[in-house]
């Protein structure tokens, strides 16, 4: 199965383990691309058993399988490629860690591409068994992320044609690193955005889209991470199936899998910030509210004294027998408004 969260509300459940299911219709959809310098041919088959005539073909060959819960089509084309049982293991359970294993005759990598969906972002494993003529992608979607590679190798566009499955195997990764700017972007704006809320209209809620954001972006990173240290096992070139005029290409690929991860570090560290934003302008909208209670509580402290004052029922007060004692009470206290706000002003704490 895929993971989805949405890019503005909170992430969807965690991912499912790869399994049948009696409601849904499995279907699992396998397209071969056998190429060389010279020449290249592209088809799709019904059933792994097709594939046979592929496995020892002196031309490079791209087996390409989008799994939608049909285990039996991956075990099969395990055993025709021999594969060993525990690759099979780790495809069959999308929450597994990137990692790359050599088992000598081939590399097997478990690699999370991420794309855009509408308003959600998906988090897909994509599987990559790179043999001496041969690269197995295994994909957990229907979605074709590698439709780009594909148009590469028809139009025999750069050095993919002229090279080895390890050069493909780089252009896929290379692939999969790019799709993770796209969805970056949109987070990138969204933080932005956020940021801008927490400074200017912080509520309730906003503490929520920022928490929600923080794990989205966790999410991410668990998925690129570990890609660096995929890349930088490929790269040492310690192994026959990697030429070494492939090296050079992984170290740009491990350029932008670094800038990937510094780009996602810097969001993880403004978000967390925004944390601070958030309970700061909090903390100012409060203080802003108690200046201004504390301002009219001070006001009327002197008009509730001279108030209570002229309460005081007491025959021998002079001032009432005055026949303009109440308009001068009136005037006294306007008076005593007006000069504290004018107090205020001047010490510019109004």
């Amino acid at each position: 199965m895929v993971r989805h969260f949405t890019l503005s509300d909170a992430p969807a459940g965690p991912a499912e383990t790869l399994a049948n299911s009696e409601n849904e219709p499995m279907k699992t959809s396998i397209s071969i691309i056998s190429y060389n310098e010279d020449s290249f041919s592209e088809d799709k088959v019904q059933s792994v058993e097709e594939l046979a005539a592929f496995r020892d073909n002196p031309a490079v060959t791209w087996i390409h399988l989008s799994v939608n819960g049909e285990i039996a089509a991956v075990q099969q084309l395990c055993d025709l490629f021999g594969i060993d049982h525990l690759v099979l293991k780790d495809i069959s359970n999308t929450n597994r860690r990137p990692k790359v294993t050599d088992y000598g005759d081939y590399f097997f990598l478990i690699t999370k591409a991420l794309r855009k969906q509408d308003k959600e972002a998906v988090i897909e494993q994509i599987n990559l068994v790179i043999g001496k003529n041969y690269v197995l992608s295994l994909q957990q979607g229907t979605e074709d992320i590698f439709s780009p590679v594909r148009e590469r190798i028809r139009n025999a566009k750069g050095k993919i044609r002229s090279s080895g499955p390890d050069y493909l195997a780089y252009v896929m990764i290379d692939t999969i690193v790019d799709s993770y700017f796209d969805v970056l972007e949109i987070l990138g704006e969204k933080v932005e955005s956020l940021e801008n809320e927490v400074m200017v209209n912080p509520v309730p809620h906003t503490i929520k889209k920022v928490q929600s954001l923080k794990r989205k972006l966790l999410f991410i990173r668990k998925s690129v991470w570990p890609l660096r240290e995929i890349i930088s096992c490929l790269e040492r070139g310690e192994s026959s199936l990697i030429q070494p005029a492939t090296l050079i290409y992984l170290r740009d690929v491990y350029d932008h899998t670094i800038q990937a991860i510094d780009t996602i570090e810097t969001y993880r560290d403004m978000v967390s910030g925004l944390l601070d934003i958030y309970l700061s302008s909090i903390n100012n909208r409060m203080n802003e509210i108690m200046k201004v209670l504390t301002i009219i509580s001070t006001i009327f402290i002197p008009l509730s004294f001279l108030a209570s004052l002229e309460g005081i029922n007491l025959s021998n007060m002079p001032e009432r027998e005055w026949p303009g004692s109440y308009p001068a009470l009136l005037l006294l206290m306007g008076g005593i408004v007006v000069f504290m706000l004018f107090f205020f002003r001047r010490k510019r704490w109004i």
